[in-house]
């Protein structure tokens, strides 16, 4: 018994000291771990990164963009139409839809025709017209006739004033129908003829062939318009309002081009204000002949100051606080990142402008500023 107790421990001695070796052979294989590279604090407001750190995968850098000063924030609105160069037409006279010659899309030019209509009041506007200049030649040849006899003592003055306020009646009858037929305009071969009174882009069209129309219709045939000239709708709020005034330009940013400003000026401020929103509405017209704007765009508005100043637009993640005053970190040469004190003339809900500080195109941590605040000890 004392013979198999000793063969059993040996045994589990025998396996013990494999699996030791086992263990110490894998540790030994396996390198040593790396150390991280951390940043070294080149001075009381710097820090150095080596390349390669793992720390700079958590910031975001960007050149500094220079801007023209702001008065207010950036204010929601949309682009319309400029009603000073748009046309809602409907037509003058009753009938039915023959041809429909533009559609939507189509340039046109000013008189050009949009469609044909059978309309039997423009025929009647003609038979007018041709019986008052009948009656107008009718009652100028009675008073030549009683001026005559008048001036041989023949009629008396009643008669002869009588043909003369019947020649005045007759001939503003004539004048009214020319004015009317005028006013419709010309006669197509095959019917009247609805004209585009302006050249422009037909936007919208609400006629079918077949269609009875007629000058009372709620919704207009064509809408023609100039798509080079656009207006821009904004709301100011009430507070706002002294920061703001006519002729006074600005940046308009479009989701569709991003990066991209385009100009503005402001035409007409509203009167009153809006009761609920309490904000007053401004218009403003904006150039679109490279055709890149369209109505019902959601846009940004930023009124500008009028005196040319510019200022350095960053994110307000690139803020933080010292004290009482603001800095951002700006990266020097690659993996030195300083923190500089700024001034900062407006501050909005995602923009801080900063007037002195940094200039433009300097690489600017937009993202991760708190991070190396930290790393600085909150600049102690």
């Amino acid at each position: 018994m004392k013979a198999s107790r000793t063969v059993l421990w040996s045994l589990l001695a025998g396996l013990a000291g494999l699996g030791g070796y086992g263990l110490w052979h894998q540790v030994a294989a396996k390198p040593p771990a790396q150390p991280r590279p951390g940043p070294v604090r080149a001075a009381v407001d710097r820090l150095r990164y080596p390349g390669g750190a793992p720390q700079l995968a958590f910031l975001q850098i960007q050149p500094a963009v220079a801007v023209p000063e702001p008065t207010l924030e950036p204010l929601p609105a949309r682009l319309a139409y400029d009603e000073n160069h748009t046309v809602r037409m409907s037509s003058p006279v009753a009938g039915r839809v023959l041809r429909i010659l533009a559609q939507p899309g189509d340039r046109v030019r000013a008189g050009q025709p949009l469609a044909v209509i059978d309309a039997p009041d423009f025929a009647n506007a003609q038979a007018d017209l041709r019986k008052s200049e009948a009656d107008l030649a009718l009652k100028q040849a009675a008073f030549q006739r009683s001026r005559l006899l008048h001036d041989g003592g023949i009629v008396a003055d009643k008669d002869l004033e009588a043909a003369r306020a019947d020649l005045a009646a007759a001939a503003a009858e004539a004048a009214r129908t020319a004015a009317r037929l005028r006013n419709l305009g010309k006669i197509d071969e095959n019917g009247y003829a609805l004209r585009a009174p302006i050249a422009g882009v037909v936007v919208e069209r609400h006629l079918n062939p077949g269609q009875e129309v007629r000058p009372d219709l709620a919704d207009p045939l064509f809408v023609l318009t100039d798509p080079s000239r656009l207006g821009v709708l904004l709301d100011v709020p009430e507070q706002d309002i002294g920061k703001i005034r006519e002729k006074q330009a600005l940046s308009v940013a479009v989701d569709a081009w991003p990066g991209e400003r385009f100009r503005a000026v402001v035409s007409r401020i509203g009167v009153s204000l809006d009761p609920a929103s309490r904000r007053i509405p401004v218009r403003a017209e904006i150039d679109n002949r490279d055709g890149r704007l369209r109505p019902e765009m959601f846009v940004h508005a930023t009124p500008l100051n009028g005196d040319g100043r510019i200022v350095i637009a960053v994110p307000n993640g690139a803020m933080v606080t010292t004290g009482l005053h603001p800095h951002v970190f700006v990266e020097v040469e690659p993996g030195l990142l300083v923190k500089r004190e700024v001034e900062a003339s407006q501050r909005g809900h995602e923009t801080t402008y900063l007037s002195a500080g940094v200039k433009a195109g300097e690489r600017v941590v937009t993202s991760g500023a708190l991070l190396l605040d930290s790393e600085l000890g909150g600049g102690k």
